[in-house]
């Protein structure tokens, strides 16, 4: 055991209530700042859209209120650690930061950096996190081969289901690729740990699906942004829908259902993949009795049904 010893600042990591303490330790952090904030933890981000100068005065400005704030509450900020990330066409100012020494260092910019387990790139493809969940992804079929000479479908279900696939569906609603070599490297991947068993290797890839109960992996991303958006507007999640969907003005016509959303427009192209846009179209042509749905699990065995009786 270690000796009794007085706390000056911070909270006492591994414990219960160190998460919730910590919360209320940071929790008048976005009072100090006027830009826009999002905080995860001791993960913060803070960006502002840059239009004039003034905007990266302003951001520089909330900059020097945050060391300020660490300096106050003794949680002082390693410059090292944060970095800096330009999103568009246009050439970013610099920024800087002042370390434990008094000397104002300038923060690293970066193309690509890593946010929760997301690769986040600043032309805002997903091209990085694909390869990187396949990598994963392959190299645990790597490891079933080594270690499995034999493969019965019921095995490579388990296996796959629970160590392979989840590398490839961590967060997707925030990555889901849009580009074919993107599509074609995480399809890759299910076709290679499908021809484990023996029994179905030789057969081609739409069979070994049926064979095995799968789909493809681009069917089950349309099939989860589905599953999301009736959350949301369910109210199942606790966000608003307001932040993702607008809803549609024909909605109780005699079309579609009485839950349609509008397409809204996107000033620059890449928008239209996001999950708000992309979701929409599929969202619309359900019919009314698949969003009228009592329960998630309600929801799923009814689209699933109407999928089968569409033939899709």
């Amino acid at each position: 055991m270690s000796y009794w010893i007085d706390i000056l600042s911070g909270v006492p990591q591994g414990s219960v209530l160190g998460p919730l303490l910590f919360l209320l330790f940071v929790n008048d952090l976005p009072d100090w700042i006027g830009s826009n904030l999002k905080m995860f933890a001791d993960d913060t981000k803070l960006w502002r859209t840059q239009r004039t100068a003034m905007d990266s005065e302003i951001l520089q400005k909330d900059l020097d209120s945050l060391l300020e704030w660490s300096i106050k509450w003794q949680l002082r900020l390693n410059p090292s650690k944060c970095k800096l990330m330009h999103v568009g066409n246009r050439a970013g100012a610099d920024y800087f930061m002042v370390d434990e020494s008094g000397y104002r260092i300038k923060i690293e910019e970066v193309k690509t950096e890593k946010d929760l387990g997301v690769c986040i790139r600043s032309d805002l493809k997903q091209s990085t996190q694909c390869i990187e969940s396949a990598r994963r992804a392959r190299s645990v079929l790597g490891m079933v081969r080594r270690n499995f000479r034999r493969l019965d479908p019921e095995d490579l279900l388990l296996i796959y289901k629970t160590y392979v696939r989840p590398h490839m569906e961590y967060c997707v609603q925030a990555w889901s690729p849009y580009q074919i070599k993107d599509i074609q490297c995480l399809e890759r991947v299910q076709r290679t740990a499908t021809k484990l068993v023996p029994v179905l290797r030789k057969l081609p890839y739409e069979e070994r699906l049926q064979r095995l109960g799968l789909t493809t992996l681009e069917k089950r991303r349309c099939r989860g942004d589905l599953i999301e958006t009736f959350k949301i507007m369910t109210g199942k999640e606790k966000v608003s829908s307001q932040q993702f969907f607008k809803p549609s003005n024909t909605g109780h016509d005699c079309r579609g259902h009485s839950m349609k959303l509008a397409v809204t427009s996107c000033r620059i192209d890449i928008r239209k993949n996001f999950f708000s846009r992309r979701v929409v179209q599929h969202w619309n042509r359900l019919p009314q009795h698949v969003v009228d749905a009592p329960s998630v699990n309600s929801f799923k065995s009814r689209l699933d049904r109407h999928w089968q009786d569409m033939g899709t």
